[in-house]
């Protein structure tokens, strides 16, 4: 049987460069983390959905899955000092019946379903499967503290990592707590599978999904969202 999927999205951080939480900023009339809401929502295949967030935004954010997903059960909880904090207090609240998970970042608002189910598809019991796109860029590596490149890395073997990232429950549950014992902290969570020794495979995104970080990527974003919003009306 396929594994039943709760969503968790990661929309914590108080947004200093947008003076106001970055998934709350407007974007093409609707709160950032609302779209991603509306697409996870729309999916009938998820069962459930957790947000991790700032404490002192749990209740907004219970206000906004109500409205954008209404189909989901949605939990909010508080998160942590870490991002990877956030991650393993959502993954604590997942509830029964979930046996697999993605976590999403509230800041990649093009997310669409397409490439969801396809991350989706790629989970197995020791086997995690991530979101990303080919680097196209020449990446060098340069020693902290220096300007001086050490040596070019072969951009063919380079993929860029995004969100979700999917994975059966008690695996990712595991590489969590693990890392938690070690005091270890990654950038992502399928790093952290892939250092207790999980399979993680890349499932090429099919359409944009960039993380607002700035705010030129703010503009860029909504750019992409309002012509999307644009050829839906064409329809």
């Amino acid at each position: 049987m396929a594994p039943k999927f709760c969503a968790v999205i990661v929309a914590a951080g108080r947004g200093v460069r947008f003076g106001k939480p970055k998934q709350l900023v407007d974007l093409a009339g609707h709160p950032l983390v609302s779209w991603s809401l509306q697409v996870f929502g729309g999916m009938p295949e998820l069962d459930a959905l957790v947000i991790a967030t700032e404490p002192e935004n749990v209740e907004t954010l219970r206000g906004l899955a109500s409205a954008y997903a209404p189909s989901l059960e949605a939990t909010v909880v508080a998160g942590g000092a870490t991002r990877q904090q956030s991650v393993r207090n959502a993954l604590a609240a997942v509830p029964a019946g979930c046996d697999a998970v993605f976590v999403h970042d509230g800041a990649r608002p093009l997310i669409n379903e397409v490439d969801v189910r396809a991350g989706m598809a790629a989970v197995r019991p020791g086997i995690g499967s991530v979101l990303a796109s080919p680097v196209t860029d020449t990446i060098k590596v340069v020693p902290e503290g220096t300007r001086t490149v050490l040596r070019t890395l072969d951009r063919r073997e380079l993929w860029a990592a995004q969100t979700p990232q999917f994975a059966m429950l008690d695996d990712l549950l595991r590489a969590h707590e693990a890392a938690a014992r070690d005091g270890f902290d990654a950038t992502d969570d399928v790093g952290l599978l892939e250092r207790i020794g999980l399979q993680v495979v890349v499932v090429p995104a099919k359409s944009e999904n960039y993380k607002v970080t700035h705010r030129l990527d703010l503009e860029v974003v909504e750019a992409i969202m309002r012509d999307r919003l644009a050829r839906l009306d064409e329809r």
